[in-house]
């Protein structure tokens, strides 16, 4: 939690202007509840006067680029399933989603009910005080500052008379804690990389659709290289991660090992929204 930049009575003074508070957190997961290994990201919260966004900081680095350069070459694909955006004050999420080659939307309403300790700790000169919750299928223990006067928090966490510093699961598969702090001038535009994808506009399903989709991906990882195999008269030459496909029978095997991989690494944030995938 190094480094965090905050100035109180600066942002008090500037709370009902126009601009934007973004916030860094660092994010350890858990891609597998089954091994001790974490993955690291780097995740912005951007709050202005009227929304909230969340999203992984190699999304804003690419626009960013792009933006420099004029084009469109540098892209990033969302690997936590964890980009949303709300209204100030809301519950209400409108969240963003990668499956294989499309981008999707989908709206969630995700209340929580906080139970507030008086355990505090003395953080470089900020004063947390713990909260725990449920949510997701999974009960975590926050700690919040209410020297920062913002009722939010990393992802779908918000709620509390603070800005959340700390939150984590009890079985630790995703912690989150705040590196440091921004103040932007105005909101910054993320038309091109959280709601759509750098090119993909984002396409509004619902929950069902969304589950659907996943298991589609599931049964039939390669679908597109199956089909050019089907369509081929002769033999022809297909490169999947970096491993050349000459037959059917080399692309069922590629399916095998990808539906191992999904099942594996099957261990999202919200775990009761998990989808069960069946070993074919």
């Amino acid at each position: 939690m190094k480094n965090i930049l905050i100035v109180l009575f600066l942002l008090l003074m500037t709370l009902a202007s126009s601009q934007t508070h973004r916030f860094i957190y660092e994010l350890q997961l858990k891609m597998d509840s089954t091994e001790s290994d974490y993955q690291k990201f780097s995740m912005i919260l951007d709050i202005d006067p009227k929304e909230v966004k969340f999203y992984g900081r190699n999304l804003l680095i690419a626009d960013s680029l792009n933006k420099r350069s004029g084009n469109t070459d540098n892209r990033h694909v969302d690997m936590t399933g964890q980009i949303v955006k709300r209204k100030i004050n809301s519950f209400d999420h409108e969240n963003f989603i990668n499956i294989k080659f499309g981008y999707y939307t989908f709206n969630t309403h995700d209340e929580m009910k906080w139970k507030i300790s008086d355990e505090t700790k003395n953080v470089q000169g900020y004063i947390l005080q713990k909260a725990t919750t449920t949510f997701g299928g999974r009960n975590w223990t926050a700690w919040f500052s209410k020297d920062i006067p913002f009722n939010e928090g990393p992802f779908k966490f918000r709620g509390l008379p603070g800005l959340i510093f700390e939150i984590y699961d009890t079985k630790n598969n995703f912690i989150y804690n705040l590196s440091k702090s921004q103040k932007l001038s105005g909101s910054y535009p993320t038309h091109d990389f959280l709601e759509s994808n750098f090119g993909t506009k984002a396409i509004p399903v619902i929950e069902k659709q969304k589950k659907k989709l996943f298991l589609e991906f599931y049964n039939d990882p390669f679908a597109v290289e199956r089909n050019n195999f089907n369509k081929a008269n002769t033999n022809i030459k297909i490169n999947i991660g970096g491993k050349e496909i000459h037959t059917i029978d080399e692309l069922n095997t590629q399916t095998r090992n990808m539906q191992g991989i999904i099942r594996k690494y099957n261990n999202p944030v919200e775990l009761d929204k998990a989808i069960h995938y069946e070993k074919n």
